[in-house]
């Protein structure tokens, strides 16, 4: 996936790249939601149950990542 092509801006016929800041963010972000995703999956198998708090990680990263996104297209 080629996330700075996706997260360039074009104004009119400029094309403004994203940062390489913002890149990072966004890589670090969507290791975060593997992670949290293998975690979880492995409290699920360990413990037979759902942990909340895992979830509330999980769901605060992906809004992290649509914030993103959405906010550079708009």
């Amino acid at each position: 996936m080629d996330l700075r092509r996706i997260l360039t801006v074009r104004r009119g016929r400029i094309r403004e790249p994203p940062s390489q800041l913002l890149l990072l963010i966004v890589y670090f972000s969507m290791f975060g939601i593997a992670v949290l995703t293998a975690l979880e999956v492995a409290h699920m198998i360990v413990f037979h149950s759902w942990n909340n708090e895992i979830f509330a990680a999980l769901t605060t990263l992906i809004g992290n990542v649509l914030g993103i996104f959405i906010s550079r297209k708009a």
